[in-house]
């Protein structure tokens, strides 16, 4: 077996070859494509853990085993059949932001932009698992995809497990289309799940299966990755809800190297999203002295519903011609709320940092 691939840290400002290799598989959301309210499916950020793998969606099916009384295997023509939902939601990597860590942890090398938001169709979980009839001793449900790899000298499949509270939730789906076509093969075709308001890694891609069992699950995705540590030899806390954030399309245009931002003197609209798993946004706050003073924005109307970002805007006349820094940050209803430096932990997730944009002005 191959030794172990657990991330250790990158020298600030050099990038590894590995990083690179993930760098041009993976994909994050171009900033200016924050104006679209539904991300288009080519632009929504994209992390693949191992390989796409190559599924038939005509034989393709869904085992449901474990504890419960009725096992069965579902074809996708049946799932399509059974009640459907379709809800606006807004995902986002745990590990976002992670490359502006220091030290920095090697692994996908995320800034700000892995996140997207998707109408997703398909039929609530929850009915489905009361169908199956469960053991009253039951505690989680597994998911497994049908991407296989190897993760800290593991192989395995990628697999995550969610409390029976929390995959019975009415948001929870078991999704076969995204903005309204049938799912593309780097976003889990034929059907995968997802749990609005929850990272990214929860919403496992390709299922194959979901098991009902009595013990809590044991696998490297749920117990060794995504845990919130500040030592490597802690535990940690598992990664669940999404925590605030706020970006802003970047105003003006970009030089091509550095992405340095160049606009006129004179009025400007700076514009962008905001969204918190945990609770509603309640404020974002806007600045153009690096984060010396903040300004709040005008918060638009949750229009997408409760799962998906909102617009704010804010209207800026920049004092002077020269260099300004513009910076964002969101908080929910809850108190939870960016801050203005980022955070470390040992993987590098939900980096809290308030987005930053150089800007010139031009007199």
């Amino acid at each position: 077996m191959p030794p172990s691939t657990d991330p250790v840290f990158g020298e600030p400002g050099r990038l590894t070859v590995e990083e690179l290799q993930l760098a041009t598989r993976n994909h994050g959301l171009p900033l200016e494509a924050l104006r679209y309210p539904l991300t288009p499916a080519g632009l929504h950020y994209l992390l693949i853990h191992y390989d796409v793998p190559a599924v038939d969606a005509e034989t393709w099916s869904l085992e449901v085993d474990g504890a419960v009384a009725l096992p069965r295997r579902l074809t996708l023509e049946q799932l399509r059949a059974r009640p459907r939902t379709t809800l606006a939601v807004t995902m986002e990597c745990a590990g976002n932001g992670r490359a502006l860590m220091d030290p920095r942890p090697l692994s996908q090398p995320w800034l700000h932009e892995a996140v997207g938001t998707a109408e997703w169709s398909g039929t609530p979980l929850g009915a489905l698992l009361d169908e199956a009839g469960l053991d009253p001793k039951a505690r989680e449900i597994v998911f497994t995809g049908l991407d296989r790899g190897v993760e800290g000298g593991i192989e395995q499949s990628y697999a995550r497990a969610l409390s029976l509270d929390d995959a019975r939730r009415p948001e929870v789906l078991l999704a076969y289309e995204m903005n309204g076509q049938p799912l593309l093969p780097q976003h889990g075709a034929p059907v995968r799940l997802v749990v609005p308001g929850w990272y990214g890694m929860a919403s496992v891609k390709w299922l194959s299966g979901l098991s009902v069992v009595r013990e809590p699950f044991r696998g490297y995705q749920q117990e060794r990755s995504y845990r919130f540590r500040l030592d490597p030899d802690e535990p940690g806390v598992a990664m669940q809800r999404i925590r605030p954030r706020a970006l802003m399309i970047p105003p003006g245009i970009p030089d091509f190297f550095t992405r340095r931002r160049v606009l006129p003197m004179g009025p400007c609209r700076i514009a962008g999203r905001a969204w918190s798993g945990t609770s509603p946004i309640a404020a974002v706050e806007v600045s153009d002295d690096d984060g010396a003073t903040w300004r709040e924005a005008t918060l638009e109307p949750a229009e997408l519903g409760p799962w998906a970002w909102r617009s704010w805007s804010y209207d800026w006349q920049p004092r002077a011609a020269g260099e300004h820094v513009l910076c964002c940050r969101a908080r929910d209803t809850g108190g939870s709320a960016q801050t203005d430096a980022p955070g470390w932990n040992v993987g590098g997730y939900a980096n809290p940092a308030a987005q930053r944009v150089s800007v010139t002005v031009e007199g």
